[in-house]
């Protein structure tokens, strides 16, 4: 943020040491940490609250997405719901179509059996 190097330090220190004098000059400089350091405390805060902040969104868009993946399966079981409809009229007509083979061929044989033709000579 500040490039502050040894000189600006030095030059500070000095007008400091000037302005204040050498009497009080331990306790403004106590004051200033104080002041950093409470100045830093609540960077942090802040910084951790913007954290906070971006995790939650990311968790509401994390929510949305999943929403929107639910109604995706709800299309899938909707879809699994007529295939199996469709599977069970299928096997349905299948049933039928073997009964009505079945029942013509036993009608057939029995008509085969009652008038013997060419077969028995």
């Amino acid at each position: 943020m500040f490039d502050v190097g040894f000189f600006e330090l030095l030059l500070i220190s000095v007008v400091a040491l000037l302005v204040v004098g050498p009497e009080r000059l331990p306790k403004v400089v106590r004051t200033v940490g104080l002041w950093v350091g409470r100045g830093r405390k609540m960077l942090g805060s802040v910084k951790a609250d913007i954290e906070k902040e971006l995790k939650a969104e990311e968790l509401k868009r994390v929510l949305k997405e999943q929403t929107g993946a639910a109604s995706v399966h709800e299309i899938l079981d909707d879809t699994r719901a007529a295939l199996n409809d469709i599977k069970q009229e299928t096997q349905s007509v299948v049933e039928q179509a073997g009964d009505s083979v079945r029942v013509e061929d036993e009608s057939g044989s029995s008509m085969t059996s009652e008038h013997p033709t060419t077969d028995t000579k």
